[in-house]
């Protein structure tokens, strides 16, 4: 009988732990995912696949943790005995890490850090992911790819490259296979609300619902690399899949301003963005980070990976979402590129 493959997401109640978890089913895995307690229910993401453990064939579990107890992380590691771990917890929100930098420091940082630690002392031959970020290359000349240096312009970006080199340090220093995904920024209609392309979309919903009347948003000139989080997460079960450990940026190759987002959203259902956007100086950031483009042409090369849905598909998918959410009937152009691209998607519906 073959060998039934387990793996470990931190983050998995999170937009790309969700998806990562579905794809991680459908091939047949044990998934395992780390979740912190809350008086509150927070698996919103995963309530389509997730089964009382007690069920027969119940194929994922959760665990109670948090990335700073390295305690709780190496018990969580022994006892499961992964063959693979994904680590996509974090605090990832960069605004907000102006605000909590030590927090972000703690969490985000050496919350790898602790689990490198933790795979390494268990002697086991665990394959690593770590979820990077194009935020980590903050003031770098566009394009950015492996080679560019960094410069990062947060918090959140400086404890994204502190693990970053943890992660090449320990592949290095004890030849394990651990993985860097640089990955640009990736969206769906299970980004959270406080980001900006959700919140944009989430906004326009409610104009269209008669629920707000203005969307109030930061700098509108930031150019950012917008991609489509299932894709992205494939890229990650590819990459520890590879023959040797590696680091991959991933990305789209194309650069769209917040602007241009909005401009595109508000097109699709009719509006006059003017009317309703306005500026809120609360939300820009201390240092800024003005073009992120991703250059994957070595994920291509090696991984095999490529995306299929890029800035204008996107925009239709996450709009629908939101406007079916609010009870208001969509567009339905979305929908139709999901139906095209993925006649045999292995996500459960969003």
């Amino acid at each position: 009988m073959a060998h039934q493959k387990k793996a470990l997401i931190t983050g998995l109640t999170g937009q790309d732990g969700s998806y990562l978890a579905e794809l991680l089913l459908s091939k047949g895995y044990e998934v395992h995912g780390l979740i912190r307690r809350a008086s509150t229910f927070n698996t919103g993401r995963i309530d389509n696949i997730y089964v009382d453990p007690h069920e027969p064939g119940a194929q994922l579990f959760l665990h109670y943790g948090d990335l700073s107890d390295s305690e709780q992380i190496a018990n969580i590691i022994y006892n499961i005995r992964p063959d693979e771990v994904y680590h996509l917890g974090a605090q990832s929100h960069v605004r907000v890490s102006f605000d909590s930098p030590e927090y972000t420091g703690n969490v985000t940082g050496l919350g790898t850090t602790r689990i490198l630690e933790s795979i390494r002392r268990s002697g086991n031959p665990i394959r690593f992911y770590q979820a990077s970020s194009s935020e980590m290359f903050g003031g770098a000349q566009p394009p950015q790819n492996e080679e560019t240096a960094f410069v990062p312009r947060s918090p959140y970006a400086c404890a994204k490259v502190y693990a970053y080199w943890m992660v090449r340090n320990y592949r290095e220093g004890y030849e394990m296979f651990a993985t860097n995904g640089i990955l640009f920024n990736h969206e769906s209609p299970r980004r959270g609300e406080t980001f900006v392309t959700r919140k944009i979309t989430r906004g326009i919903a409610a104009i269209l619902g008669k629920k707000a009347q203005s969307l109030y948003l930061g700098n509108l000139d930031a150019k950012r690399d917008w991609g489509f989080s299932p894709e992205y997460v494939e890229a990650m079960w590819r990459m520890l899949q590879a023959e040797i450990p590696d680091d991959f940026v991933i990305g789209t190759g194309e650069t769209h301003s917040v602007r241009e987002f909005l401009e595109a959203t508000f097109a699709y259902v009719d509006l006059d963005m003017d009317k309703y956007v306005k500026i809120d100086p609360r939300y820009f950031r201390p240092t800024e980070v003005d073009v992120l483009i991703g250059d994957a042409g070595k994920a291509e090369r090696v991984l095999g990976w490529k995306p299929d849905v890029k800035f204008a598909d996107l925009v239709k998918i996450m709009l629908d979402s939101d406007i079916r959410a609010a009870s208001l009937e969509a567009p339905g152009e979305g929908d139709a590129i999901i139906a095209k691209k993925f006649p045999h998607k292995w996500w459960k519906g969003d």
